[in-house]
């Protein structure tokens, strides 16, 4: 059987570029393989996808060499739209793949392109929508959905005329832990049950290793290791250990083999060993939530001014659903806060009431100086075709980007857009008095995130608040002294990392599921490690 991908020697570079963005790249995928590729900022893997999927070259201009064959179609004399009836595309920006106007229309498109009779189209679009947990938002405004709901909107789109690849390029980065768990399960649904090949670039490593067939990890545009998840991160651990999941990285830190490839691994060779505390998990420890509390009120009896405060926050739509119910919160000077919740609980409405972007239906808010947004789409600030005319030279090379002043900003990787938007927020004056982040680390690679995590600390010392909407359990537990928890427009806890991202199923870090049943709780790999050396009462084997 002839594989659904296959490239030869395939080279690319985007226009303006110095270096390829692909080397001599040789790889294939066969038929119901689940393929994971993995590898740090800007090594190649969103432009490997795109010439997937044909937007390399013929969207994006540049000269390819080498060559590239999807579904039996050459990508050298078949454009995108040709290429969509055999492999479906979910970028790493789903609003710009967004055409219609409500989610039923979006999610008939392609159907309909494709000739399907009304009858086909109806059941496509049903099948979609209850694989995809959108059945509630068919007639809704596309406009109106939250990015983790566009995401879904999407994929649904480019899974409905069933290919036979789909590529994804970081497809849980706006997904609630859930909804993430529930997208990756669904797509090896596929995969084993309808032999949907899936080739899927994605950082947060530790959704997708267990589900994987293989890894291709690509480093400086060429493939560096092409292996399954087990050999991945054993070659990983010598080679770029920033692609470690967290489960690996405590393994390493307590001496353990082999790094496993998820939470079930994980514990099983813990409860092997002896290493594993089996019982209740933990919970918010009654001596913890009190200290907390009592911080809250001592905060807030100096009578010193919040750096941006919401009191009785409501935000209704016209059709009468409240997006925010009566939100009370306080942002202090300096203080390090994540903002966290399922798709569509209200952070990105929340942030942007905040920045006084939307007037509040009731209630009020107050701050005490500039407040600065960076948005969930870095494209929306872009204005210029050069990296350089964005910001100031300054700014860029304080997120190292002083090399790129002459690319397109729509060329960078994602990670790299995601940095050009915070410096443009940001540039280089006066830091302003709360600084909010909506889902910041999208397309960045682990030690982008702790650059940004330094940068946010940075910012705090200087008196910034900062106050980050995310889904990613680890940056949060790295970055935040106090974790929000949103429900349905409403506040639900509000308290410290440990209290919120431990003894859980989904809000939780993966050392916290690895080492369940811990008191007091561990959240970073470096604690677990840590604990699990000083619990060993063997001699480990290097």
């Amino acid at each position: 059987m002839s594989p659904v991908l296959r490239l030869e020697h395939f080279s690319y570079t985007y226009p303006g570029a110095v270096t390829p963005a692909l080397k001599d790249v040789t790889l294939s995928v066969e038929p119901g393989e689940f393929v994971v590729v993995a590898g740090l900022s800007a090594c190649g893997k969103s432009t490997l996808l795109r010439a997937a999927s044909g937007l390399v070259p013929h969207f994006h201009g540049g000269t390819a060499s080498g060559t590239a064959v999807t579904g039996g179609l050459d990508v050298r004399d078949h454009g995108p739209g040709d290429l969509a009836a055999v492999c479906g595309t979910l970028l790493q920006d789903p609003e710009t793949q967004i055409v219609m106007g409500t989610v039923r229309s979006e999610l008939a498109f392609p159907l309909e392109n494709r000739g399907a009779a009304p009858a086909a189209v109806a059941r496509g679009v049903e099948e979609a929508a209850l694989a995809l947990g959108v059945a509630g938002l068919l007639d809704r405004p596309t406009h109106e959905l939250s990015g983790g709901e566009l995401q879904r909107v999407a994929l649904g789109a480019a899974l409905a005329g069933r290919p036979q690849l789909v590529v994804l390029d970081e497809p849980t980065s706006q997904l609630d832990p859930v909804a993430g768990d529930e997208l990756i399960w669904l797509l090896r649904r596929l995969n084993e049950e309808q032999g949907t090949a899936v080739l899927l670039a994605e950082h947060r490593l530790e959704r997708c290793l267990a589900h994987a067939d293989r890894v291709i990890v690509l480093e400086d545009g060429r493939v560096a290791c092409d292996a399954p998840p087990s050999e991945m991160l054993a070659w990983a651990a010598d080679r770029i250990p920033a692609l470690q999941t967290p489960a690996a990285r405590l393994f390493a830190r307590a001496g353990l083999r082999p790094a496993p490839a998820g939470v079930k691994d994980a514990r099983a060779t813990l409860r092997a060993h002896g290493l594993l505390r089996e019982g209740p998990a933990a919970t918010n420890q009654a001596q913890g939530a009190p200290a907390r509390r009592r911080s809250l009120r001592r905060t807030r009896a100096t009578g010193a001014p919040a750096a941006v405060r919401a009191h009785g926050l409501w935000h209704e739509v016209p059709d009468g659903r409240s997006v925010l119910r009566g939100i009370d919160l306080e942002l202090q000077p300096g203080e390090l806060v994540a903002l966290m919740g399922r798709n569509g609980s209200g952070k990105s409405t929340l942030l942007r009431h905040l920045a006084a972007m939307q007037k509040p239906t009731r209630g009020s808010v107050e701050a005490q100086g500039r407040v600065a947004l960076l948005l969930q789409s870095p494209g929306d600030y872009f204005l210029h075709e050069r990296v350089g005319d964005e910001a100031s030279a300054v700014a860029l090379a304080g997120f190292g980007l002083a090399e790129l002043v002459d690319r397109h900003p729509r060329d960078l990787s994602g990670g790299e857009r995601q940095r050009l938007a915070l410096a443009i927020v940001l540039g280089d004056g006066p830091p302003p008095a709360a600084l909010l982040l909506d889902e910041p680390t999208r397309g960045m690679d682990r030690a982008a995130k702790g650059d940004l995590i330094e940068r946010m600390r940075t910012l705090g010392q200087a008196g910034t608040g900062v106050l980050v909407a995310t889904h990613d359990a680890e940056f949060a537990a790295a970055l935040a002294d106090r974790v929000v928890l949103l429900a349905d427009g409403r506040v639900i806890a509000d308290a410290s990392a440990h209290e919120v991202l431990a003894g859980g199923w989904h809000f939780a870090t993966e050392t916290a599921r690895v080492l369940a049943g811990e008191d007091p709780p561990v959240l970073r790999p470096e604690e677990g490690g840590d604990l699990l050396i000083d619990r060993m009462t063997f001699e480990v084997t290097p």
